[in-house]
């Protein structure tokens, strides 16, 4: 007999949180240990920030999401793909009812061929293209 293992999906981790969050930063994949490298490099500089891993994007936490919007404000969504189609866009529709800013990094080239951390800083998703990003969301917030 197997031991049956049951996975449930909620949809989203929170990998971050602090109550002098200024930014939710919600990422998947390679782009959430490029956004955790982020974190450290904010966090250095004084700048808090809100970590989520959205693994799913069907389906959302719409409940989690929706929290770290009204707790925190800005959502910036970091995605190894182009902007339209994925999760971005998941994040932007499921929000975008309740008033949320929400911005995206994501592939706007196109992609080449090499080690998974050049890739990432070519297209501007890694850790550097993300403190870059959210400090220019944050600026212009101020």
């Amino acid at each position: 007999m197997t031991d049956l293992l049951t996975f449930i999906v909620v949809a989203v981790t929170l990998f971050k949180k602090s109550s002098k969050d200024r930014i939710t930063v919600v990422a998947a994949g390679i782009t959430l240990h490029e956004a955790l490298k982020a974190y450290s490099q904010l966090h250095k500089i004084g700048t808090s920030c809100r970590i989520v891993d959205a693994y799913s994007v069907a389906p959302l936490d719409l409940h989690t999401l929706l929290k770290a919007h009204r707790e925190v404000g800005p959502l910036l969504v970091v995605e190894d793909h182009y902007d339209g189609g994925g999760l971005g866009d998941a994040v932007s529709s499921a929000l975008s009812p309740y008033g949320a800013r929400v911005h995206h990094l994501a592939v706007t080239n196109v992609p080449h061929s090499g080690k998974p951390e050049d890739t990432l800083k070519r297209a501007g998703i890694d850790s550097e293209g993300i403190v870059r990003k959210v400090k220019e969301i944050l600026s212009n917030d101020a």
